[in-house]
């Protein structure tokens, strides 16, 4: 296992998440961030496959630094850790995308709890 500030550093991930319909794995490349002390995933407002996929089941693997880390992603809906999230310095290529307002309202965006937490 790595540690929490070397997994912190990696900006993108691998993610799979299950099918809401098949129940098949599906894995994606995407970017996450290290914010408040928490992993998140986000994308620009817009329906998005891997976000239905974890409101069905939100079991997924992070696929980080050669490791497949188990982990649940959970929804992220209080406007105000959205509105931290998309005001972190990491996260400024969002806002050429769409207005913070949209992004706080409509983006995807969930946390990634591992299951089996990563040494700090």
């Amino acid at each position: 296992m790595i540690d929490i500030a070397a997994l912190a550093a990696i900006r993108t991930i691998d993610l799979t998440t299950w099918g809401r319909r098949s129940g098949r794995p599906l894995r994606i490349e995407i970017w996450w961030f290290h914010v408040d002390g928490r992993f998140v995933v986000t994308g620009t407002p817009g329906p998005r496959h891997w976000y239905a996929n974890v409101l069905t089941n939100p079991t997924v693997i992070v696929h980080v630094a050669d490791q497949d880390l188990p982990a649940t992603a959970r929804p992220i809906t209080d406007p105000r850790l959205r509105h931290l999230v998309f005001t972190d310095a990491q996260t400024s290529w969002y806002l050429g995308q769409s207005s913070l307002d949209e992004l706080v309202r409509n983006a995807p965006m969930v946390e990634i709890d591992f299951a089996e937490g990563p040494a700090d």
